[in-house]
């Protein structure tokens, strides 16, 4: 009887890890994450859809013109679909005719990483996450003024968390 009251109460104090939170737009511009977060495949893959995984922790791109963020030019912060680090904010994305969503600079350069990418006979920059290590997309020095930088990304990799 007292194992099974154990086992009883034991089971009510488990708990479950949750999604990465979101969090307000108020709080996003001052928030830097340098907490690295690290996670099994599985662990990745419980937290993740299907798309997002692919294109994360898979490096996969999706297919041009087609991702929820191309066109979008509601204001607010582009966050990490992995951990909800804070990466872009709306005033600095711009219609690059890509198909992809592209951004001229990030919130904060600690907010990324760029590494290379000599994938598929080219020389790219990758951008990751700099707090999960994410797949985002790349970079390229054809962008407008002021930075000539486009940060072409994936939508499947970002959370738009909308200003109020």
């Amino acid at each position: 009887m007292i194992l099974f009251l154990f086992l009883l109460t034991a089971c009510g104090h488990a708990t479950m890890e949750q999604p990465p939170l979101m969090f307000r737009y108020e709080t996003l511009m001052d928030t830097v994450m340098t907490d690295k977060v690290v996670k099994t495949d599985a662990e990745w893959r419980s937290l993740l859809t299907a798309e997002e995984y692919k294109i994360l922790r898979g490096k996969g791109t999706e297919f041009p013109f087609r991702g929820k963020y191309n066109k979008t030019t509601t204001e607010g912060i582009y966050t990490c679909a992995g951990c909800g680090n804070p990466l872009f904010h709306s005033e600095t994305k711009y219609d690059s005719g890509s198909g992809w969503p592209s951004f001229w600079q990030p919130i904060r350069e600690e907010s990324i990483k760029e590494v290379p990418d000599n994938s598929y006979f080219m020389n790219r920059i990758e951008v990751v996450c700099a707090r999960c290590e994410g797949h985002l997309g790349h970079v390229f020095d054809d962008g407008p003024r002021p930075t000539g930088l486009r940060y072409c990304l994936n939508s499947p990799a970002l959370k738009l968390v909308e200003k109020p």
